[in-house]
């Protein structure tokens, strides 16, 4: 039975990857070396009972989304993932649709990352990863579903969030989030979930209407933010986006200027001493939502 099979290979890799191959702390006794399911729970994005039930036999049709979270968290190798898919019963997402899948080599570069915020998007600019850093500096995103956890969603209909934008640098970065919006449904056509993504942008914002229907372009460039942080007040960094070659990731990075209050106050907030929680969290839905939507 597939969902057996599923079940049993979630487990077998789980039993297999250490914390400190994903990011989280290795502190404690442990009676095996392998993840607990409370932390493959937490770094998929999904509730524990559901991996138990995954794991068990006892959940049936878990959607692609569900599948790639799960592979994303166990840092499976794209044989293994293309494995995992077929034992749930779903074709491995195919060139048009938006790439969800993280290469262990990013996974990497952000285990090296661990004391700067960093976060991952796919290219509809949908959050797939975020380190404790970054949950510390922008707010915890484990919590988010749904189009709460797309970045264009939150900047032009969701709640305002941390970073302060003069009306200028807003503007830019509006546009820029839009273009590269349009960009990925020009490249990934076949991506259901973010073309029902953009028909509820259209709905519930005026600006992203306007950006859209005037094909406004716009590209990302190293930026100044300020972040207004309800512990330690304002923290002016330089936000980076980078791109990876392949898979149309976009990778967010903070930074702050070597000597100053600013470099302190990111200091206070991810100090690994300073900061709860554990490492790198996905930021998957509960039982399988759609990624966009």
């Amino acid at each position: 039975m597939a969902t057996a099979e599923f079940g049993k290979a979630v487990r077998r890799r789980r039993d297999r990857i250490s914390p400190g191959d994903t990011g989280l702390p290795v502190g404690g006794r442990r009676r095996a070396s392998g993840l607990r399911r409370e932390e493959l729970a937490l770094l998929a994005g999904i509730s524990v009972d559901y991996v138990t039930r995954l794991e068990q036999g006892r959940a049936s049709h878990p959607s692609a989304q569900v599948v790639e979270a799960l592979a994303r968290a166990l840092r499976m190798g794209e044989e293994e993932r293309a494995h995992l898919f077929q034992l749930a019963g779903l074709a491995t997402p195919g060139p048009d649709t938006v790439p969800a899948y993280i290469p262990p080599s990013v996974h990497r570069m952000l285990d090296r990352l661990a004391g700067t915020p960093v976060a991952v998007f796919d290219a509809a600019w949908t959050l797939l990863l975020a380190n404790a850093p970054y949950a510390a500096l922008m707010g915890d995103p484990s919590g988010w579903r749904g189009n709460e956890r797309n970045g264009v969603w939150r900047n032009l209909v969701g709640p305002p969030g941390r970073a302060r934008h003069a009306p200028d640098s807003r503007s830019r970065f509006e546009t820029a989030l839009v273009s590269d919006l349009r960009t990925a449904a020009a490249r990934y056509p076949a991506d259901e979930p973010l073309k029902h993504l953009i028909a509820e942008l259209r709905t519930h914002s005026g600006r992203f209407a306007e950006l859209w229907d005037s094909g406004a372009a716009g590209r990302h460039e190293a930026a100044r933010k300020t972040i207004d942080h309800p512990d330690v007040g304002h923290v002016t960094l330089d936000c980076d986006v980078l791109t990876v070659a392949g898979s149309d990731l976009h990778v967010m990075i903070y930074t702050a200027e070597p000597g100053t209050q600013d470099a302190e106050r990111l200091a206070a907030l991810t100090e690994p001493a300073d900061r709860p929680g554990p490492g790198p969290q996905g930021v998957g839905s509960t039982d399988g939502a759609r990624r966009s939507a």
